[in-house]
Protein backbone atom coordinates (compact mmCIF):
# COMPACT_ATOMS: atom_id res chain seq x y z
CA UNK A 1 0.00 0.00 0.00
CA UNK A 2 1.16 3.53 -0.80
CA UNK A 3 2.47 5.43 2.22
CA UNK A 4 2.16 9.21 1.96
CA UNK A 5 3.57 12.11 3.94
CA UNK A 6 1.24 15.12 4.05
CA UNK A 7 1.65 18.77 5.03
CA UNK A 8 -1.38 20.80 6.17
CA UNK A 9 -0.99 24.59 6.12
CA UNK A 10 -2.77 26.59 8.82
CA UNK A 11 -3.38 26.79 12.54
CA UNK A 12 -7.15 26.68 13.06
CA UNK A 13 -9.82 24.16 13.90
CA UNK A 14 -10.34 23.42 10.21
CA UNK A 15 -6.68 22.48 9.83
CA UNK A 16 -6.78 20.27 12.92
CA UNK A 17 -9.85 18.52 11.50
CA UNK A 18 -8.12 17.96 8.15
CA UNK A 19 -4.98 16.65 9.85
CA UNK A 20 -7.13 14.39 12.06
CA UNK A 21 -8.94 12.92 9.04
CA UNK A 22 -5.74 12.53 7.02
CA UNK A 23 -4.03 10.75 9.91
CA UNK A 24 -6.88 8.23 9.78
CA UNK A 25 -6.43 7.63 6.06
CA UNK A 26 -4.77 4.22 5.62
CA UNK A 27 -2.54 5.62 2.85
CA UNK A 28 -0.92 8.19 5.18
CA UNK A 29 2.07 7.52 7.43
CA UNK A 30 2.83 11.05 8.67
CA UNK A 31 0.98 14.38 8.83
CA UNK A 32 2.74 17.69 9.44
CA UNK A 33 0.85 20.90 10.27
CA UNK A 34 2.47 24.31 9.79
CA UNK A 35 2.31 26.16 12.04
CA UNK A 36 -0.35 24.11 13.83
CA UNK A 37 -1.73 24.76 17.30
CA UNK A 38 -1.79 23.31 20.79
CA UNK A 39 -3.58 20.17 19.62
CA UNK A 40 -1.74 19.29 16.42
CA UNK A 41 0.95 17.12 17.96
CA UNK A 42 -0.23 13.53 18.13
CA UNK A 43 1.78 10.36 18.49
CA UNK A 44 0.78 7.36 16.39
CA UNK A 45 -2.45 5.77 17.68
CA UNK A 46 -2.43 2.24 16.25
CA UNK A 47 -5.58 1.25 18.15
CA UNK A 48 -7.42 4.02 16.27
CA UNK A 49 -5.61 3.39 13.00
CA UNK A 50 -4.13 6.88 13.17
CA UNK A 51 -0.72 8.07 12.00
CA UNK A 52 1.32 10.69 13.91
CA UNK A 53 0.63 14.41 13.54
CA UNK A 54 3.49 16.87 14.11
CA UNK A 55 3.42 20.67 14.31
CA UNK A 56 6.07 22.60 12.40
CA UNK A 57 6.88 26.15 13.55
CA UNK A 58 6.92 27.87 10.15
CA UNK A 59 4.87 31.09 9.86
CA UNK A 60 2.13 30.97 7.21
CA UNK A 61 3.55 33.99 5.37
CA UNK A 62 6.98 32.38 4.91
CA UNK A 63 6.10 30.51 1.74
CA UNK A 64 9.74 30.04 0.74
CA UNK A 65 10.45 28.19 3.99
CA UNK A 66 7.30 26.08 3.56
CA UNK A 67 8.45 25.10 0.07
CA UNK A 68 11.88 24.23 1.47
CA UNK A 69 10.36 22.10 4.22
CA UNK A 70 8.16 20.25 1.72
CA UNK A 71 11.22 19.48 -0.39
CA UNK A 72 13.38 18.34 2.53
CA UNK A 73 10.68 16.09 3.98
CA UNK A 74 9.66 14.76 0.54
CA UNK A 75 6.05 15.80 1.16
CA UNK A 76 3.71 13.95 -1.20
CA UNK A 77 0.80 16.38 -0.84
CA UNK A 78 0.33 19.79 0.75
CA UNK A 79 -3.19 20.83 1.77
CA UNK A 80 -4.01 24.53 2.19
CA UNK A 81 -6.48 25.51 4.91
CA UNK A 82 -6.79 29.33 5.14
CA UNK A 83 -8.11 31.52 2.36
CA UNK A 84 -5.43 34.18 3.00
CA UNK A 85 -2.70 31.74 2.00
CA UNK A 86 -4.56 30.84 -1.19
CA UNK A 87 -4.96 34.52 -2.05
CA UNK A 88 -1.25 35.07 -1.35
CA UNK A 89 -0.38 32.54 -4.05
CA UNK A 90 0.95 29.63 -2.00
CA UNK A 91 -0.48 27.17 -4.54
CA UNK A 92 1.24 28.98 -7.41
CA UNK A 93 4.58 28.90 -5.60
CA UNK A 94 4.35 25.21 -4.68
CA UNK A 95 3.39 24.24 -8.22
CA UNK A 96 6.23 26.34 -9.62
CA UNK A 97 8.57 24.34 -7.38
CA UNK A 98 7.19 21.07 -8.77
CA UNK A 99 5.34 20.19 -5.56
CA UNK A 100 1.87 18.65 -5.40
CA UNK A 101 -0.62 20.86 -3.56
CA UNK A 102 -4.38 20.81 -3.04
CA UNK A 103 -6.21 24.11 -3.48
CA UNK A 104 -7.03 26.72 -6.14
CA UNK A 105 -4.32 29.05 -7.39
CA UNK A 106 -4.34 32.81 -6.82
CA UNK A 107 -6.37 33.55 -9.95
CA UNK A 108 -9.07 30.99 -9.15
CA UNK A 109 -9.19 32.14 -5.51
CA UNK A 110 -10.58 35.50 -6.69
CA UNK A 111 -13.98 33.83 -6.30
CA UNK A 112 -13.45 34.42 -2.58
CA UNK A 113 -10.80 37.13 -2.36
CA UNK A 114 -12.96 39.62 -4.31
CA UNK A 115 -16.70 39.63 -3.76
CA UNK A 116 -17.05 42.08 -6.65
CA UNK A 117 -15.33 39.58 -8.96
CA UNK A 118 -17.55 36.76 -7.70
CA UNK A 119 -20.75 38.76 -8.19
CA UNK A 120 -19.77 39.74 -11.74
CA UNK A 121 -18.82 36.12 -12.46
CA UNK A 122 -22.24 34.92 -11.27
CA UNK A 123 -24.02 37.62 -13.24
CA UNK A 124 -22.17 36.67 -16.42
CA UNK A 125 -22.95 32.97 -16.02
CA UNK A 126 -26.55 33.39 -14.87
CA UNK A 127 -25.89 31.86 -11.45
CA UNK A 128 -28.71 33.01 -9.12
CA UNK A 129 -27.55 35.63 -6.63
CA UNK A 130 -28.86 38.74 -4.86
CA UNK A 131 -29.08 42.09 -6.67
CA UNK A 132 -26.04 44.21 -5.87
CA UNK A 133 -23.98 47.32 -6.53
CA UNK A 134 -20.23 47.88 -6.17
CA UNK A 135 -18.66 51.06 -4.78
CA UNK A 136 -15.03 52.18 -4.73
CA UNK A 137 -15.57 55.54 -2.98
CA UNK A 138 -17.59 56.19 0.19
CA UNK A 139 -19.28 59.28 -1.28
CA UNK A 140 -20.71 57.17 -4.09
CA UNK A 141 -22.03 54.68 -1.55
CA UNK A 142 -23.65 57.46 0.49
CA UNK A 143 -25.33 58.87 -2.63
CA UNK A 144 -26.71 55.43 -3.43
CA UNK A 145 -28.18 55.19 0.07
CA UNK A 146 -29.62 58.71 -0.24
CA UNK A 147 -31.38 57.70 -3.44
CA UNK A 148 -32.95 54.74 -1.63
CA UNK A 149 -34.14 57.07 1.12
CA UNK A 150 -35.70 59.42 -1.43
CA UNK A 151 -37.51 56.43 -2.91
CA UNK A 152 -39.09 55.71 0.48
CA UNK A 153 -36.83 52.78 1.33
CA UNK A 154 -35.31 54.19 4.53
CA UNK A 155 -36.49 51.21 6.59
CA UNK A 156 -35.50 48.53 4.07
CA UNK A 157 -32.72 46.19 5.22
CA UNK A 158 -29.56 46.00 3.13
CA UNK A 159 -26.27 44.10 3.37
CA UNK A 160 -22.90 45.86 3.20
CA UNK A 161 -19.85 43.71 2.44
CA UNK A 162 -16.14 44.41 2.30
CA UNK A 163 -14.86 43.32 -1.10
CA UNK A 164 -11.74 41.55 0.17
CA UNK A 165 -10.90 38.93 2.76
CA UNK A 166 -11.95 39.82 6.31
CA UNK A 167 -11.75 36.50 8.19
CA UNK A 168 -15.48 35.94 7.84
CA UNK A 169 -16.33 39.22 9.60
CA UNK A 170 -16.64 41.62 6.66
CA UNK A 171 -20.40 41.26 6.18
CA UNK A 172 -22.71 43.70 7.99
CA UNK A 173 -26.47 43.13 7.85
CA UNK A 174 -28.14 46.52 8.24
CA UNK A 175 -31.76 46.86 9.31
CA UNK A 176 -32.13 50.35 7.79
CA UNK A 177 -30.22 52.98 5.85
CA UNK A 178 -28.79 54.65 8.96
CA UNK A 179 -27.09 51.39 9.88
CA UNK A 180 -25.93 51.05 6.27
CA UNK A 181 -24.31 54.51 6.35
CA UNK A 182 -22.54 53.56 9.57
CA UNK A 183 -21.35 50.32 7.95
CA UNK A 184 -19.97 52.21 4.95
CA UNK A 185 -18.11 54.57 7.28
CA UNK A 186 -16.74 51.69 9.33
CA UNK A 187 -15.51 49.71 6.33
CA UNK A 188 -14.38 52.40 3.88
CA UNK A 189 -13.41 55.33 6.11
CA UNK A 190 -12.29 53.76 9.39
CA UNK A 191 -10.92 50.75 7.47
CA UNK A 192 -12.10 48.29 10.12
CA UNK A 193 -11.06 45.45 7.80
CA UNK A 194 -7.97 47.11 6.36
CA UNK A 195 -7.40 46.92 2.62
CA UNK A 196 -10.32 44.48 2.29
CA UNK A 197 -12.56 47.54 2.57
CA UNK A 198 -11.12 49.56 -0.32
CA UNK A 199 -14.28 48.61 -2.20
CA UNK A 200 -17.64 47.44 -0.94
CA UNK A 201 -20.68 45.59 -2.23
CA UNK A 202 -24.21 46.56 -1.26
CA UNK A 203 -26.66 43.75 -1.70
CA UNK A 204 -30.35 43.12 -1.26
CA UNK A 205 -31.08 41.46 2.08
CA UNK A 206 -32.49 38.00 1.40
CA UNK A 207 -34.82 36.12 3.73
CA UNK A 208 -34.78 32.38 4.19
CA UNK A 209 -32.64 29.53 5.51
CA UNK A 210 -28.91 29.54 4.87
CA UNK A 211 -27.00 26.41 3.91
CA UNK A 212 -23.36 25.67 3.09
CA UNK A 213 -22.82 23.35 0.13
CA UNK A 214 -19.22 22.18 -0.27
CA UNK A 215 -17.81 20.08 -3.08
CA UNK A 216 -14.48 18.65 -4.13
CA UNK A 217 -13.36 19.59 -7.64
CA UNK A 218 -10.57 18.39 -9.90
CA UNK A 219 -11.13 21.21 -12.38
CA UNK A 220 -13.63 19.20 -14.42
CA UNK A 221 -16.07 17.38 -12.15
CA UNK A 222 -17.51 17.94 -8.69
CA UNK A 223 -18.22 15.62 -5.77
CA UNK A 224 -20.61 17.11 -3.25
CA UNK A 225 -20.23 16.76 0.51
CA UNK A 226 -23.19 16.59 2.91
CA UNK A 227 -24.81 20.05 3.09
CA UNK A 228 -23.99 21.86 6.33
CA UNK A 229 -25.38 24.76 8.29
CA UNK A 230 -23.14 27.32 9.99
CA UNK A 231 -24.03 29.70 12.85
CA UNK A 232 -22.15 32.96 12.30
CA UNK A 233 -23.58 35.34 14.90
CA UNK A 234 -21.75 35.38 18.21
CA UNK A 235 -24.75 35.07 20.53
CA UNK A 236 -27.79 32.83 20.92
CA UNK A 237 -30.79 33.75 18.82
CA UNK A 238 -28.52 34.88 15.97
CA UNK A 239 -27.72 38.10 17.83
CA UNK A 240 -24.53 40.12 17.89
CA UNK A 241 -21.69 40.52 15.43
CA UNK A 242 -20.72 38.10 12.70
CA UNK A 243 -17.87 35.73 13.54
CA UNK A 244 -15.89 33.14 11.65
CA UNK A 245 -18.51 30.66 12.87
CA UNK A 246 -19.70 29.56 16.33
CA UNK A 247 -20.97 26.12 15.38
CA UNK A 248 -22.23 23.95 12.57
CA UNK A 249 -23.95 20.69 11.80
CA UNK A 250 -24.07 18.28 8.88
CA UNK A 251 -25.98 17.10 7.09
CA UNK A 252 -28.63 19.83 7.14
CA UNK A 253 -31.60 17.42 7.11
CA UNK A 254 -34.03 19.71 5.30
CA UNK A 255 -31.58 19.98 2.39
CA UNK A 256 -29.99 16.53 2.48
CA UNK A 257 -33.40 14.89 2.05
CA UNK A 258 -34.26 17.03 -0.99
CA UNK A 259 -32.32 15.27 -3.74
CA UNK A 260 -34.00 17.36 -6.44
CA UNK A 261 -32.81 20.59 -4.79
CA UNK A 262 -29.27 19.27 -4.40
CA UNK A 263 -29.22 18.31 -8.07
CA UNK A 264 -30.37 21.82 -9.01
CA UNK A 265 -27.56 23.29 -6.91
CA UNK A 266 -25.11 21.02 -8.67
CA UNK A 267 -26.33 21.94 -12.15
CA UNK A 268 -27.03 25.65 -11.62
CA UNK A 269 -24.20 26.60 -9.27
CA UNK A 270 -21.36 24.12 -8.82
CA UNK A 271 -20.87 22.77 -12.33
CA UNK A 272 -21.29 26.15 -14.08
CA UNK A 273 -18.74 27.65 -11.70
CA UNK A 274 -16.16 24.96 -12.39
CA UNK A 275 -16.71 25.07 -16.16
CA UNK A 276 -16.78 28.88 -16.10
CA UNK A 277 -13.45 29.08 -14.31
CA UNK A 278 -11.93 26.58 -16.73
CA UNK A 279 -13.25 28.65 -19.63
CA UNK A 280 -11.42 31.69 -18.24
CA UNK A 281 -8.15 29.78 -18.20
CA UNK A 282 -8.17 29.45 -14.41
CA UNK A 283 -9.16 25.82 -13.71
CA UNK A 284 -10.48 25.34 -10.21
CA UNK A 285 -8.89 22.50 -8.23
CA UNK A 286 -9.82 22.31 -4.56
CA UNK A 287 -12.91 22.68 -2.41
CA UNK A 288 -15.64 24.95 -3.72
CA UNK A 289 -17.94 26.21 -0.96
CA UNK A 290 -21.19 27.89 -1.98
CA UNK A 291 -23.03 29.77 0.74
CA UNK A 292 -26.70 29.73 -0.28
CA UNK A 293 -29.93 31.33 0.88
CA UNK A 294 -33.08 29.29 0.32
CA UNK A 295 -35.68 31.96 -0.41
CA UNK A 296 -39.39 31.68 -1.25
CA UNK A 297 -38.47 32.19 -4.91
CA UNK A 298 -35.61 29.67 -4.99
CA UNK A 299 -32.00 29.47 -3.86
CA UNK A 300 -29.47 32.26 -4.37
CA UNK A 301 -25.71 32.27 -3.84
CA UNK A 302 -24.60 34.59 -1.04
CA UNK A 303 -20.88 34.00 -1.51
CA UNK A 304 -18.22 31.59 -2.65
CA UNK A 305 -15.40 30.35 -0.47
CA UNK A 306 -12.40 28.58 -1.95
CA UNK A 307 -11.63 26.14 0.87
CA UNK A 308 -13.18 24.04 3.59
CA UNK A 309 -15.36 26.06 5.93
CA UNK A 310 -14.47 26.58 9.56
CA UNK A 311 -16.36 25.17 11.48
CA UNK A 312 -18.10 23.27 8.65
CA UNK A 313 -15.02 21.08 8.14
CA UNK A 314 -15.20 19.98 11.78
CA UNK A 315 -18.79 18.84 11.17
CA UNK A 316 -18.25 17.22 7.75
CA UNK A 317 -14.96 15.28 7.78
CA UNK A 318 -15.93 13.07 10.77
CA UNK A 319 -18.78 11.75 8.61
CA UNK A 320 -16.40 10.19 6.06
CA UNK A 321 -16.47 6.38 6.22
CA UNK A 322 -13.19 4.87 5.06
CA UNK A 323 -13.04 1.73 7.18
CA UNK A 324 -15.11 -1.41 7.58
CA UNK A 325 -17.68 -3.00 5.29
CA UNK A 326 -19.01 0.38 4.08
CA UNK A 327 -15.59 1.91 3.49
CA UNK A 328 -15.30 4.44 0.71
CA UNK A 329 -12.50 6.74 -0.35
CA UNK A 330 -10.45 8.32 2.43
CA UNK A 331 -9.85 12.06 2.61
CA UNK A 332 -6.33 11.46 1.33
CA UNK A 333 -7.61 9.50 -1.67
CA UNK A 334 -10.11 12.26 -2.48
CA UNK A 335 -7.53 15.04 -2.34
CA UNK A 336 -5.06 13.09 -4.46
CA UNK A 337 -7.79 12.33 -7.01
CA UNK A 338 -8.50 16.05 -7.32
CA UNK A 339 -4.86 16.84 -8.06
CA UNK A 340 -4.73 13.98 -10.61
CA UNK A 341 -8.01 14.93 -12.37
CA UNK A 342 -9.46 11.54 -11.37
CA UNK A 343 -12.27 12.62 -9.05
CA UNK A 344 -14.89 10.86 -11.18
CA UNK A 345 -13.38 7.52 -10.15
CA UNK A 346 -13.94 8.07 -6.43
CA UNK A 347 -16.55 6.18 -4.43
CA UNK A 348 -17.45 8.04 -1.23
CA UNK A 349 -19.53 6.86 1.71
CA UNK A 350 -20.82 9.15 4.42
CA UNK A 351 -21.80 7.99 7.88
CA UNK A 352 -25.52 7.66 8.61
CA UNK A 353 -26.73 10.15 11.19
CA UNK A 354 -25.22 13.55 11.89
CA UNK A 355 -22.25 15.47 13.25
CA UNK A 356 -22.62 18.69 15.26
CA UNK A 357 -19.86 21.13 16.22
CA UNK A 358 -19.89 23.71 19.02
CA UNK A 359 -17.15 26.36 19.22
CA UNK A 360 -15.78 27.75 22.50
CA UNK A 361 -14.46 31.30 22.17
CA UNK A 362 -12.43 33.75 24.24
CA UNK A 363 -14.24 36.43 26.22
CA UNK A 364 -14.74 39.49 24.01
CA UNK A 365 -14.53 37.63 20.69
CA UNK A 366 -15.10 38.70 17.91
CA UNK A 367 -13.87 41.96 19.41
CA UNK A 368 -10.79 42.42 21.58
CA UNK A 369 -9.87 39.52 23.85
CA UNK A 370 -7.07 38.35 26.12
CA UNK A 371 -5.09 35.14 25.72
CA UNK A 372 -2.84 32.91 27.81
CA UNK A 373 -5.54 31.43 30.03
CA UNK A 374 -5.11 27.77 31.06
CA UNK A 375 -7.60 25.35 29.51
CA UNK A 376 -8.89 22.42 31.52
CA UNK A 377 -11.04 19.41 30.70
CA UNK A 378 -9.72 18.54 27.25
CA UNK A 379 -7.53 15.53 28.05
CA UNK A 380 -10.34 13.34 29.51
CA UNK A 381 -12.38 13.80 26.32
CA UNK A 382 -9.75 12.38 23.96
CA UNK A 383 -10.98 8.79 24.26
CA UNK A 384 -14.70 9.56 24.49
CA UNK A 385 -16.72 7.70 21.83
CA UNK A 386 -18.47 9.75 19.14
CA UNK A 387 -16.72 12.92 20.26
CA UNK A 388 -13.69 14.81 18.90
CA UNK A 389 -12.01 17.96 20.22
CA UNK A 390 -10.57 20.16 17.48
CA UNK A 391 -8.12 22.85 18.60
CA UNK A 392 -7.90 26.32 17.06
CA UNK A 393 -6.67 29.21 19.22
CA UNK A 394 -4.66 27.03 21.62
CA UNK A 395 -0.96 26.75 22.41
CA UNK A 396 1.34 24.75 24.66
CA UNK A 397 3.13 26.94 27.22
CA UNK A 398 5.49 25.28 29.69
CA UNK A 399 3.65 22.01 29.24
CA UNK A 400 0.23 23.57 29.80
CA UNK A 401 -2.55 24.07 27.26
CA UNK A 402 -3.53 27.77 27.08
CA UNK A 403 -5.71 30.02 24.95
CA UNK A 404 -4.04 31.86 22.08
CA UNK A 405 -6.87 33.07 19.85
CA UNK A 406 -10.50 34.14 19.52
CA UNK A 407 -12.07 30.84 18.59
CA UNK A 408 -10.24 28.54 20.99
CA UNK A 409 -11.50 25.04 20.21
CA UNK A 410 -14.54 23.07 19.14
CA UNK A 411 -16.17 19.83 20.16
CA UNK A 412 -17.77 17.72 17.44
CA UNK A 413 -20.31 15.10 18.42
CA UNK A 414 -21.57 12.21 16.30
CA UNK A 415 -25.01 10.65 16.64
CA UNK A 416 -27.74 8.72 14.87
CA UNK A 417 -29.56 12.02 14.29
CA UNK A 418 -29.00 15.74 14.82
CA UNK A 419 -30.41 15.75 18.35
CA UNK A 420 -28.09 12.99 19.56
CA UNK A 421 -25.08 14.57 17.81
CA UNK A 422 -25.80 17.89 19.53
CA UNK A 423 -26.14 16.13 22.88
CA UNK A 424 -22.66 14.64 22.45
CA UNK A 425 -21.12 17.96 21.41
CA UNK A 426 -22.67 19.87 24.30
CA UNK A 427 -21.76 17.12 26.78
CA UNK A 428 -18.16 17.59 25.73
CA UNK A 429 -18.03 21.38 25.67
CA UNK A 430 -19.58 21.53 29.16
CA UNK A 431 -16.54 19.72 30.57
CA UNK A 432 -14.05 22.25 29.17
CA UNK A 433 -13.29 25.55 30.88
CA UNK A 434 -11.04 28.60 30.69
CA UNK A 435 -11.38 32.19 31.87
CA UNK A 436 -13.87 34.12 29.74
CA UNK A 437 -15.03 31.06 27.80
CA UNK A 438 -18.33 31.46 26.00
CA UNK A 439 -20.23 29.42 23.45
CA UNK A 440 -23.64 29.40 21.86
CA UNK A 441 -26.17 27.12 23.49
CA UNK A 442 -28.59 27.04 20.57
CA UNK A 443 -26.61 25.41 17.76
CA UNK A 444 -29.13 23.42 15.71
CA UNK A 445 -32.08 24.50 17.85
CA UNK A 446 -33.98 26.14 15.00
CA UNK A 447 -33.76 22.91 13.03
CA UNK A 448 -34.91 20.81 15.99
CA UNK A 449 -37.80 23.22 16.60
CA UNK A 450 -38.82 23.10 12.95
CA UNK A 451 -38.06 26.81 12.44
CA UNK A 452 -35.37 26.30 9.78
Amino acid sequence: MTSYTVLVLGSGGREHALAWALSRSSEVRQVYVAPGNGGTNQTALPHLGASPITSVAIPPDNIAELVGFARRQKIDLTVVGPEAMLAAGVVDDFRAAGLRIFGPDRAATRLESSKAFAKAFMRDLGIPTADYAVFHQPDDAYRFLDSRAQAGRQADPIVVKADGLAAGKGVIICSDLDEARAAVHRIMVERAFGSAGQSIIMEECLAGAEVSVLAFSDGHSVLMMPPARDHKRVYDGDRGANTGGMGAYAPAPDIASDTALLEQIRKKVLEPTISGMAGRGTPYIGVLYAGLMLTDTGFKVLEFNCRFGDPEAQAIVPLLVNRGARAGASLMALLMACTERQLHQMNVNWRDGACATVVAASGGYPGAYQTGFPISGVEPLLNEPDMVVFHAGTAQHNGELVTSGGRVLAVSGLGHDLASALNRAYAGIARISFDGMHYRRDIGRKRLNGDE
